[in-house]
């Protein structure tokens, strides 16, 4: 099994089209000089006491900011996708949701909704 690390490198290596659109705006501080991290863990403590790791295809730590790039996978993993997004709400985190292609034919927009969460 892969260690968290790991896994992470290699959902870097494997972004789809619309994570690089995406990714090539916000890296290097490009959108409103925030810092955001792509395919960052964040580790949960349970109620059982065992830690879950979600991994979020960018994060703004200083806005405390999740934004996820859904493509047709998502379509099946729904209710995975609201209980994820009920914990790290609960974690105080604010989470936003395009499809790859909402980022793809709408980027003024996906970015002016990012803006406003900024």
């Amino acid at each position: 099994m892969p260690s968290i690390t790991e896994l992470c490198r290699e959902l870097r290596q494997k972004q789809t089209p619309a994570e690089g659109l995406l990714w090539n705006i916000l890296r290097n501080r490009g959108l409103m000089g925030k810092k955001f991290l792509r395919q960052r863990p964040i580790c949960v403590k349970s109620v059982m006491v065992k830690y879950e790791y979600y991994i979020p295809d960018f994060y703004c730590d200083e806005a405390k900011l999740v934004i996820e790039a859904d493509g047709p996978v998502h379509l099946y993993k729904k209710e995975y996708d609201k209980n994820r997004d009920t914990v790290l709400k609960s974690l105080g985190l604010i989470v936003l949701r395009f499809t790859n292609e909402e980022i793809e034919k709408n980027m003024g927009i996906v970015l002016e909704k990012i803006k406003q969460s900024l």
